[in-house]
């Protein structure tokens, strides 16, 4: 058994796009102690690919001995970000030399009391305010949606409290793990290019999810039951840089490109 330290910050999403990197290695029996957002991590925990998440490179950790130390770091080790738009798990796997052989779907149990069973959960969402259209769009979305006969709710994470001067139909959740297993049983998800959205994505669950300024093709989730909308315009991707007219995240034009996704 090879004892690995592995080290890659980041939020959610980028988190996530790390563990088909732990099932590999796990299914190799390797003993694998991670170094990131433990709250995210404690997902990978919960499925046995990790032994040990820690926060951080703490000394009395890294100078155990390891047979191999894989450090995502602009400081040291590997570039955390690829030089080429390649998809994120094509480059972590391409560099560390191992076999794209993992699940689509994370075989995480759900939760048999969700607060979001058989809904179609919204969330208008990210990490930067920067991939976040007008909340009118999730308004017309929602509006549909119910005509349709679908029940809704909209899901707040760690950095979605602002939501709530928009909405009254919300479940509040602040723990990864938890927010998975609810995720587990919805019927729908429609989201933005955000952390939550690669999780439900990764869960297997119906996705339909924004990209404006970001690249989908670095950036796309795990998973093979989701569908991106995007305006592809020639200015995009633009992230970090966005300008501010956006008129990558226009709601009416996304919104039509929604129906048409959304019914087909």
């Amino acid at each position: 058994m090879k004892k690995i330290l592995f080290y890659r910050r980041g939020a959610l999403g980028d988190t996530l796009l790390t563990f088909p990197l732990f099932e590999v290695m796990k299914k190799r029996n390797h003993y694998i102690v991670a170094i990131g957002n433990t709250d995210y991590l404690k997902i990978a925990k919960e499925l046995h690919w990790v032994d040990e998440i820690y926060s951080d490179l703490y000394p009395d950790i890294v100078n155990k001995a390891y047979d191999l130390k894989i450090i995502f770091s602009r400081k040291e080790g590997f570039n955390p970000f690829p030089s080429e738009r390649i998809w994120i798990v094509d480059y972590y796997f391409n560099l560390l030399h191992l076999k794209k052989i993992f699940s689509s779907v994370l075989p995480l149990k759900g939760s048999l009391k969700s607060p979001l069973k058989d809904r179609v959960v919204l969330h208008p969402g990210s990490g930067s305010f920067k991939k976040i259209p007008d909340f009118s769009l999730f308004e017309r979305i929602e509006k549909y949606l119910i005509s349709q006969g679908f029940k809704t709710i909209y899901l707040i994470g760690e950095a979605d409290s602002w939501i709530k001067d928009f909405t009254n139909n919300y479940w509040e959740c602040l723990d990864p793990l938890l927010v998975a297993k609810a995720l587990k049983s919805a019927k729908c998800f429609i989201g933005l290019d955000s952390g939550i959205s690669h999780l439900a994505s990764y869960l297997g669950i119906k996705s339909f999810l924004f990209y404006g300024p970001t690249d989908p093709v670095v950036w796309k989730p795990i998973g093979k039951n989701y569908k991106i909308i995007s305006l592809n315009l020639n200015c995009s991707p633009c992230f970090p840089k966005v300008c501010k007219e956006k008129r990558c995240l226009d709601v009416k034009l996304l919104f039509n490109k929604f129906l048409e996704t959304f019914s087909n």
